[in-house]
C-alpha cells in the first residue's frame, strides 16, 4: 500500500515542491540510547493535521520505518526490527516538526534514513545516522608472566569490550616511541554487533620496560588507556651473571676450606711441639 501511495502523491504534485531541512553531517548515536532524527519544513499557509503525511524510510531498501497521514499513524508496513521504536510528534508537525524518535538505537540501525513530508507540496531528504558505544578500559596481560630476563621476547595482550566502531589501537614505550609496526590486531563482534578488541604487541625485553596501550574511538573522539611497566622483580639473573656468581661463591668457600685446613694442621703442630718439650 504505501509502496503505491508514495509514487502517486509524487506524480500530483509533481510541479509542487516543499523544501525540507535535515542535518549536513551525520547524526552519532549511542547504542542503547535514543535519538532524534530532525526533519524540519516550512509553510506559508495554515494547514490541518489532517493535511500533513509524513513517510520515513531506509533509502536502500525503501522499508518502511514509521508513517503518518490522515491524523494519525500508519504502522502496517513498518518493519518489524522498528515495531514499538518509532515515533513522531504529532503537536509539533503543524508547526514544521516531522523529526522521528528512535528509541533503544541497535547498531543494525546505522544507514542513511530518508523524510518524505506532503503538505500540498511535498520534499524529500536523507541523513546518515552513525552508532557509536564506548569501549571499557583496556586490560593488558604478559606472555609469559614470570622468569622474565632482559633480551627475553615478550608478548603484551590488550583488550577492550564493549565499543563500536573498530577503534584505533596506539602502543608506545615508555619514551613515547611508537610501536604499532610490532602489534596485531584482531575484532570480533557479539550478538548485538559491539566489538571486542584485542592487540597483541611483540617485544625485546629490556629492564624495567614500560608500555602504554591506547583505544581511540573514531566517532565518539574517546580515548581509553592503560600503561604498565615489566620491573626487574620478576626478572632472574642473566645468565652470564649467575655463572659468575656461583663462580665467586664456589671460589670463596674452597678458600674456606683450605684456610680451615691450614689452621687445623698449624694448631696440631704447636701441640705436638709443645708435649715434646715437655
Amino acid at each position: 500500500m504505501l509502496a503505491l501511495l508514495l509514487p502517486a502523491m509524487l506524480a500530483v504534485h509533481a510541479m509542487a515542491k516543499l523544501e525540507l531541512h535535515v542535518p549536513d553531517q551525520p547524526v552519532v548515536a549511542l547504542h542503547g540510547e535514543d535519538v532524534t532524527l530532525n526533519c524540519s519544513f516550512d509553510h506559508s499557509s495554515p494547514f490541518n493535521l489532517s493535511d500533513v503525511a509524513v513517510f520515513w524510510q531506509l533509502t536502500d531498501t525503501k522499508g518502511s520505518i514509521h508513517a503518518f497521514w490522515k491524523g494519525q499513524d500508519q504502522l502496517v508496513e513498518q518493519l518489524e526490527s522498528y515495531a514499538n521504536r518509532t515515533s513522531l510528534f504529532p503537536a509539533q508537525l503543524t508547526a514544521g516538526n516531522a523529526s522521528l524518535l528512535l528509541r533503544r538505537v541497535a547498531i543494525a540501525d546505522e544507514g542513511d534514513y530518508t523524510c518524505f513530508v506532503r503538505v500540498q507540496e511535498y520534499d524529500r531528504a536523507s541523513l546518515l545516522l552513525q552508532v557509536a558505544a564506548p569501549y571499557t578500559k583496556p586490560e593488558v596481560t604478559l606472555e609469559p608472566e614470570s622468569n622474565l630476563r632482559p633480551g627475553d621476547e615478550l608478548a603484551l595482550t590488550c583488550v577492550a569490550y564493549g565499543g563500536y566502531p573498530k577503534a584505533d589501537v596506539v602502543w608506545q614505550d615508555g619514551s613515547g616511541r611508537n610501536l604499532t609496526d610490532n602489534i596485531t590486531t584482531s575484532v570480533v563482534a557479539n550478538e548485538q554487533g559491539l566489538f571486542t578488541m584485542t592487540s597483541v604487541l611483540t617485544v625485546v625485553l629490556e629492564p624495567n620496560s614500560s608500555f602504554s596501550c591506547r583505544l581511540i574511538n573514531p566517532l565518539l573522539g574517546e580515548e581509553r588507556s592503560i600503561f604498565v611497566t615489566v620491573t626487574g622483580q620478576n626478572m632472574a639473573f642473566p645468565p652470564v651473571a649467575l655463572w659468575v656468581t656461583v663462580g665467586l661463591a664456589v671460589c670463596l668457600l674452597g678458600l674456606l676450606i683450605a684456610l680451615a685446613a691450614v689452621c687445623r694442621r698449624k694448631i696440631k703442630e704447636s701441640c705436638e711441639e709443645a708435649r715434646r718439650e715437655d
